[in-house]
């Protein structure tokens, strides 16, 4: 999959906001950010998918929300990575030990997925980013 990332600059404000305490305003002075150098280590092997459910709650991974994933990571277990599993594609955290392979979802109400040797599987990326809104439009 090849795909084109154009350059879209947005306003970076020089200054840090504070987590903590607040603190006086430094300078306001602006610079330019292209999120795709920020977000993206290979463009060639990234892509974006958009999650539907709430298999993933528990590593904040939300019904709506964009993933960035890259396909030339090697996937290692404890990797939240999107998978196709029988010709379904879910997004899970990956579980290998002992020469065995589960896919375990993040959320009470669901089951860790045995991968075997019967099953089609094959990890489609590893998921880098997770892009959400902090707010509902009203």
């Amino acid at each position: 999959m090849n795909f084109y990332f154009p350059t879209i600059f947005i306003p970076l404000v020089s200054s840090t906001v504070s987590a903590g305490f607040p603190s006086p305003a430094d300078d306001y002075t602006e610079l330019s950010l292209d999120l795709n150098t920020h977000l993206i280590e290979h463009p060639y092997t990234t892509f974006c998918i958009r999650v539907r459910g709430n298999s993933m709650e528990g590593a904040r991974v939300y019904d709506g929300d964009m993933l960035l994933v890259d396909r030339s990571i090697i996937a290692q277990s404890g990797n939240v990575v999107i998978g196709a599993l029988d010709g379904e594609f879910t997004v899970k955290r990956l579980r290998m030990e002992q020469g065995k392979t589960f896919l375990l979802a993040e959320h009470p109400s669901y089951d860790p997925i045995p991968v075997t040797e019967e099953n089609d599987f094959k990890i489609w990326g590893v998921v880098t980013y997770i892009i959400h809104k902090t707010h509902k439009l009203l």
